[in-house]
């Protein structure tokens, strides 16, 4: 690699990155998966249109760290989603790519091995195969859109995305943003500010010409239509939760001036939960009582889930993984999913059925 006092100063080595032409032709698009990639962004917005009363449910491991885990995990979610069907369009959680805020384990594409050997290119294999296989079992899937050049390699698999707090105010993922193919929903700031959400709803709405790939992997201006299904994901901040009834309430207020949809999706996890997995459950709890109580903008709940509650720390011996324990967020078990999504199933029937 050329090396010299101006350029590539602190790079060490450079290794050829597939394109996402050559990944897709190896591992291509299904009939079947492209039905229920296209169904789940159908859903989705007609949900966010207000055409269809149900909220949708993106729920699933903060991350992917065992693809036969996640292979598990959707078995359930698949049974849980037929049942709750009539109230809940469940969208199984598959989150590859990880912002940390020092260092950490950066995400099944980043690392896939879990041990620091960064073989993004075997990464990039393991989730588009994973995604696939998801599709093909008629799960629709989102993803955390962090790298702004992953969405050539698996977007075409994809149902809904979001933008994380820490990058929902940088300019590239607002433009990234305006040219995905799914809804997209902006998460609040770490601080819990609004403006970085609505500001970004409003940028990513627009047409927009940014250095990108193309599909081939070569750089290219990439020029956008404007994304026009960008809504607010309100996860708290470092002032505490802003899930309940006055939080909402100033977020709409807040998009009305911006002249935005009334369309909010919770987050049940991160500071709405104090970083506590096992308050969830009360958190999505009093947003469907808002939704009962009358409240129309609550479009969406995000849930962590897992096979088993809690995380645990990646070990250097990686057969000591506990099966089905998440390696980054805490996370919800499956018994504490089902009873959530049913209990939400109940209520919303009960509400619907008198209304």
């Amino acid at each position: 690699m050329e090396k010299s006092t101006l350029r590539n100063v602190h790079i060490v080595s450079q290794d050829e990155l597939i394109s996402p032409r050559a990944l897709c032709e190896a591992i291509p698009v299904t009939p079947a998966a492209s039905k229920t990639v296209l169904a789940g962004r159908q859903a989705i917005q007609d949900i966010l249109d207000g055409k269809d009363q149900r909220i949708f449910v993106v729920a699933g491991p903060c991350s992917i760290h065992d693809v036969d885990c996640a292979m598990d995990y959707a078995k359930k979610i698949k049974a849980l989603a037929a049942e709750v069907s009539d109230t809940i369009y469940v969208v199984m959680r598959v989150y590859f790519e990880k912002p940390r805020t020092t260092v950490g384990w950066k995400g099944l594409i980043n690392d896939p091995d879990l041990n620091d050997s960064f073989n993004i290119n075997k990464g990039l294999h393991v989730a588009r195969k994973l995604l696939l296989d998801l599709a093909e079992m008629g799960i629709p899937t989102a993803t955390e859109a962090l790298d702004p050049v992953t969405p050539q390699f698996i977007g075409d698999l994809i149902s809904w995305t979001a933008i994380g707090a820490r990058t929902s105010e940088s300019q590239t993922h607002r433009e990234m943003s305006s040219g995905l193919s799914t809804p997209v929903g902006f998460k609040n700031g770490t601080d819990g500010n609004l403006d970085t959400c609505i500001n970004a709803i409003q940028s990513a709405s627009l047409p927009h010409s940014f250095l990108g790939i193309d599909f081939e992997g070569k750089n290219a201006i990439t020029h956008s239509t404007g994304n026009p299904y960008s809504h607010v994901v309100l996860r708290g901040g470092r002032n505490g939760p802003n899930y309940d009834s006055v939080s909402v309430k100033l977020t709409e207020q807040a998009l009305a001036k911006a002249e935005l949809p009334q369309s909010i999706v919770i987050d049940c996890a991160h500071a709405n939960s104090n970083k506590n997995p096992m308050l969830q459950p009360l958190v999505m709890e009093n947003c469907i009582h808002q939704i009962t109580e009358g409240n129309t903008s609550i479009l969406g709940l995000m849930i962590e889930s897992h096979l088993k509650e809690g995380n645990q720390k990646i070990p250097a011996d990686l057969s000591q993984l506990e099966y089905g324990v998440s390696v980054t967020d805490g996370c919800v078990s499956w018994e504490t999913t089902e009873s959530m999504l049913k209990n939400a199933d109940q209520l919303l029937k009960q509400y619907w059925k008198r209304a």
